[in-house]
């Protein structure tokens, strides 16, 4: 039986502004990425966020940001290897504090937005990253798609988990097509449900130009803020069951 992992991003709403839909799609997943303030959430939010989780026994992990509220992190950004320390070392942090009032530890870090996709081939940005999730706890998954971020992670010794997306378009090189181009976003449930169980039954993406591209796939990602989203994820469970995949954090449920 194959098994997978199916993460969302969550907690991205802030103070009276509501995004996502994080209550319709929990039942649905079994990880978690919990904004931690810098692109979305606040710490309301977050405690909520991890509680809820809880309640459905969906594990939980920070998911940081460029300090980008206003571009919900999908800007370019240039800061030190420091900055980009300290700030992934305090996202972290202050979700953990949620995590341990709700006694539901932290099962990985997940970067964001840019901050994920610059990490791929900037080394400064991707060894800032490692460098907390180590200082943190080494022993935290580190989830993201590959590149050097990948590289940097199996090299200090932290456990990886690749991902693929259920809902974005890839390009030939492997990277996702950028959310400006039409098609980048997928929103046919279908074209999903078809493309999210040959990539974990092949471990490859298709690129939109038609390359078959082989990738160790661990995770699949359904986009919270995506129209339709907690449909795409109660379809997709039900699918992948009905396909005799099963679903399963990437960490085992002790709580």
């Amino acid at each position: 039986m194959l098994t997978i992992d199916i993460n969302c991003d969550m907690g991205e709403s802030f103070g009276a502004y509501t995004m996502g839909y994080d209550a319709r799609i929990m039942p649905y997943i079994s990880s978690a990425n919990v904004a931690c303030g810098f692109h979305a959430g606040d710490p309301r939010v977050m405690r909520k966020t991890v509680q809820l989780a809880k309640e459905h026994q969906v594990r939980v992990g920070a998911h940081p940001s460029f300090p980008d509220l206003v571009g919900f992190g999908r800007r370019n950004m240039v800061l030190s290897y420091e900055e980009i320390r300290s700030d992934v070392l305090y996202q972290i942090g202050a979700l953990s504090a949620f995590a341990t009032e709700a006694k539901w530890p932290l099962q990985h870090v997940k970067p964001h937005g840019q901050l994920n996709n610059m990490a791929m081939t900037n080394p400064a940005y991707a060894e800032a990253i490692v460098d907390a999730i180590a200082a943190f706890n080494p022993e935290l998954i580190v989830i993201s798609y590959g590149g050097l971020l990948m590289e940097a992670a199996q090299a200090k010794g932290l456990p990886v988990a690749y991902e693929v997306y259920a809902d974005r378009a890839y390009q030939a090189d492997g990277q996702l097509v950028p959310r400006s181009v039409p098609g980048a976003v997928i929103h046919d449930v279908h074209q999903v449900l078809e493309r999210v169980m040959h990539m974990i039954t092949h471990q490859e993406i298709v690129a939109i130009t038609g390359e078959h591209l082989p990738r160790k796939i661990d995770t699949v990602c359904v986009h919270g803020d995506t129209p339709g989203a907690d449909e795409i994820a109660m379809r997709l469970s039900s699918f992948l069951k009905s396909q005799n995949v099963r679903i399963a954090p990437l960490s085992p449920v002790d709580g």
